[in-house]
Parts: C-alpha cells; structure tokens; sequence
C-alpha cells in the first residue's frame, strides 16, 4: 500500500505501471521510478520487468478502465446532494450511494470553456487566460504551456490506453487528435421548435418546453447509445471512455414525459429576495451581468418562474436518465469490476436565485457542482465535505490509475480523501471568472475578490442563500477580517492576461477587461 495515495495498488497494476515509463525518462530522471515505488516492497521485483514488459496489463489484474461521465450546465439540484425537493436524479443518486459524494466540489470557472479547459489541461484559468471561450482548434495556441501541454484523455493514451469520446468534453467536442476514436458532437444544442415560445434574445439559446416528440431525437440520447455500443465491444487494451452530456444547457426542451414527472402544481421556485443584490459591490453587477438573459422579477410578473423550474427540473431527470442507460450498459459489460467512473458537471446554474437564469457568476449556486468517483478501488457510500475543485480530477485519475501525475498539473489528488473522508484537507476551492476576479469556498466560507478590490464575504452557516454580504456590513462580525485575510492567502499569485484565443465579447465588462488585457494595462 502506497504511502503516499493511501490507495491500495495491486502488484501486477505497479508492474504495468513501471513498463509504461520510457527507459530515457528513467535514465534522466532517476526519481520518477523512485517516487513510483517509494516505500513500497516490489521495487526490486518491478524495476526487473522493466527490459520485458509491455504496455499491456499483469494477468487477472489489468488497469482500470475509465468512464468519464461529463453533464452541462448541471448545478447541485441532484437528490444526493439534496439540492432541491422535486429533483429526481435516481441515476445518479446510485451512483453517488455505490462510491464516494464530494459534497462540496466547485468548478475552476462558472462558464464552460475556460472550466473545461482548466480541467482537461490541468492549469488553473488565472495560468492560461482562459478566461473565456475558445475554440477546440485554438486550445493549443492559446498559451504557450497549452503547446506542451498533456491534456487528460492523451494522458491515458501515452500510457496504452485506448481513448474514445463522444459529445461535448472541452469546448465543442475536443481539440483534433485528442481522441483514438471520436463520436464527435452533434452542433449546436438542439432539438428546437421552429420558433420560439417564451425567450427570444441574441446570443443564447433560453427557452423552454416540451419538445421534441421522443427521445432517440435528443443527441444526449445518441451519446448514450454509442457510448453503450463502445462496452459492448472487445477492448484489447484499458480503455477511457468520455461521455459529454449536453442538458441541462439551454434550451430547456426534452419530451414531455420528463416534464410530467414534475407536475407543475408541485413545483417549487428556490429561495429568493427581492434587494439581494443591493449590497454587492459595483463591479460584482458588472461581472455577473447577463443583459439578454431572463430576470426572476421578469419571470414572477409573467408568472413562468415555476414553468422554469419544471423546465430544468425535467432537463435534469432526463440526461439523468441517459447516464443511467450508460451505467447500465458498463453493469452489463466484461468491464464493470474493472472500472472507475468519474461524473461531473462543468458549472452551476442560477434558477432564479440573485434574480437571475445563467451561469457566469462567483456565487454559490453557479459554482457549486456535483462530483462522484466511483468503481473499482473505491469505497461505497463515503461522502466528503472537504472543498474540492474539478482541476483535481486529472490527478486523481491518474493516482487511481496507478501512474504518476503530470507535474504541471496544478490540481491535487483526491486519493487521500477518497481513502478517508475525514483526511486533513487544508486546501480551498477557487473560482475564476475574468482576470483577477476570485471566489474561494473553505469550511462553509465564501470569500469573494474582483479585481479593483472588492470584496463579498458570505457564512454559509447562518446565510445557505448568500443574501447578505458581510464584507458591505456596516458593523464588522467580530474576527471577520482575519477570516477574509485567511481566505485570501488562498487567491492565485498569477493573473495572466487574456488570451488572445479566449473571449467573451457578448458581456460588456470582459469586453472590456480583455481590451485592456491586450493592451498591457495589470488589473
């Protein structure tokens, strides 16, 4: 047993494990194979396989398979996190019951591109100006480390795995070449009606309703089928498997049998008050503005907040549904014992709460996402309150896997947490959204930063909602500032300008932010 992970790793993985390092590595770098075997008795045994092994697993004791599982625009409203009353996600709720349920996991930025990008690189959006979107195609040049860069699925691949994806997984789908073999992704976010019905604004897809007839007409349904034909087939090698699921993204339209599991009448709107918003920081409104996408006073005096809530609510039940099509198909499969399954989502999403629908802001409920391992190694019915980001997701599968991580990875392994929940933890979430604008989520804290210094402060212990910002309070709560002084030493030391390749030009503050990025001009 490794001291280091807390993990138990089987002999023949750690001989597997030793084949797959390049002699040269070896040779230059002699500590690579040490850190590998530290403290561990086979070291002598191991380094003898090396001249003869090949990337292929020990007999009875392959490497595990891993199964990816990624979700859109999925905030906590699962029913293992108890996010909401009407939430039916009995899919993912087993999943959750037969492994381990991060509690409090947060994403590196609350809008897809640059979230996705920082997990599959490794590197925190504040490293690469990736504030924003950017195309699969441009990922590489959009930072110099980017061109070295080993992103996650490639990882498994130099190790002998046979990669496959389907979906949305980075931006789009995944930058050309990234997969052995693709399923690519279906454009855009469809089915759609032939015309709107409630929302019609530029620049987003916002709407809602029953739609289409069936579900073989969803792509998040195709996904699955194939994502299911790839563990009924023979795999000669560890495979990892990545599955993109695109709802609950707008628009909210799935068939209506998944709007009939949440009955209208029964449906409840989340906790709101009207003035929320008075006590934020200037630039916080400039930062979370979101000009073409509806307001929760604008859905109370047209009376569709509830229908909104169904909305999402029925998008949630039905990609549910589809991972739950995907799990059963690895049950069924020669794999299921040999698996780790990983499921996420990008980002949260506000329903209504800070009288807004979107993502694209530092608060809770657009940060905060579920995060599941589980499978082969992992313990059952383990729940960890530790705060915990997506970027540590490279490296725990890694750790998993039995290999070294990639010493760029700015993430941590969750091994240690995975082997006990109640493992010292001392580190915090952070949450970038455009240059030097931070969240940071530790021990039922929320520690808000923008780039002109100001300041958000929330105690989740008596404010769940964060309808008081205690950094605006005219009295100060006795030791405050020494908590929001502690929770600062946790802010990244390094702002990187925009990129370049990396935008989000349909908001006026990171337009903006970014023109003055190029320009040279240090928040």
């Amino acid at each position: 047993e490794t001291a280091t992970t807390g993990i138990s790793i089987p002999a023949a993985r750690i001989s597997h494990q030793s084949c797959i390092i390049p002699a040269q590595r070896i040779v230059e770098r002699p500590h690579v194979l040490m850190q590998t075997f530290k403290q561990n008795a086979l070291i002598v045994s191991a380094a003898l396989l090396i001249a003869s092994c090949r990337p292929t697993a020990a007999p009875n004791t392959p490497p595990p398979n891993i199964l990816f599982i990624a979700v859109d625009d999925l905030n906590d409203w699962v029913g293992a996190l108890n996010g909401h009353p009407n939430t039916l996600t009995p899919n993912i709720d087993r999943l959750a019951a037969s492994g381990t349920l991060f509690l409090n996991a947060y994403t590196q930025a609350p809008l897809c591109g640059p979230s996705r990008a920082s997990l599959m690189s490794g590197l925190r959006p504040s490293t690469t100006g990736i504030y924003g979107q950017t195309d699969d195609s441009d990922l590489r040049n959009a930072h110099p480390l980017l061109q070295t860069a080993t992103f996650l699925p490639e990882f498994f691949g130099k190790r002998g795995y046979k990669t496959m994806g389907i979906g949305k997984l980075f931006h789009q789908h995944a930058p050309e070449g990234v997969f052995e073999v693709s399923g690519g992704r279906e454009p855009g976010f469809g089915p759609k009606p032939p015309e709107r019905r409630y929302w019609d604004r530029p620049e987003t897809s916002t709407d809602w309703g029953p739609f289409p007839e069936s579900d073989p007409e969803m792509p998040d349904y195709r996904s699955a089928d194939w994502a299911a034909e790839r563990l009924r087939e023979t795999h000669d090698r560890p495979f990892f498997l990545g599955v993109g699921f695109l709802r609950p993204h707008v628009p909210w339209h799935v068939p209506k049998q998944w709007f009939d599991k949440h009955p209208l009448e029964e449906t409840e709107v989340p906790p709101y008050l009207k003035g929320d918003m008075d006590d934020i920081p200037d630039i916080g409104h400039r930062v979370a503005e979101v000009w073409n996408m509806p307001t929760t006073e604008w859905a109370i005096d047209q009376g569709y907040w509830p229908a909104i809530v169904q909305a999402y609510l029925a998008s949630v039940t039905f990609v549910d549904a589809q991972v739950g099509r995907v799990l059963d198909a690895l049950e069924q499969s020669d794999y299921a014992e040999n698996t780790i399954i990983v499921l996420f989502s990008d980002h949260g999403y506000h329903i209504g709460e800070k009288n807004r629908f979107a993502k694209h802001s530092l608060w809770e409920r657009a940060t905060h996402v579920p995060l599941v391992f589980s499978g082969k190694d992992i313990r059952q019915g383990q729940r960890v309150a530790s705060a915990v980001e997506l970027i540590d997701i490279y490296p725990t599968l890694a750790a998993l896997a039995g290999f070294e991580p990639e010493e760029s990875n700015e993430g941590r392994s969750l091994a240690p947490l995975l082997s006990d929940p109640n493992a010292n933890w001392p580190y915090a979430a952070v949450t970038t959204y455009g240059r030097n604008n931070h969240a940071v989520v530790k021990d039922n804290l929320r520690y808000i930063r923008y780039e002109d210094g100001s300041e958000e402060f929330y105690d989740h212990r008596t404010d769940p909602n964060e309808w008081h910002n205690l950094a605006a309070a005219a009295t100060p709560v006795p030791d405050q500032r020494a908590a929001m002084d502690s929770m600062a030493t946790f802010l990244p030391t390094i702002n990187a300008p925009w990129s370049k390749l990396s935008n989000i030009d349909v908001y006026p503050y990171f337009k903006e932010q970014r023109e003055r990025s190029v320009r040279g001009e240090t928040p």
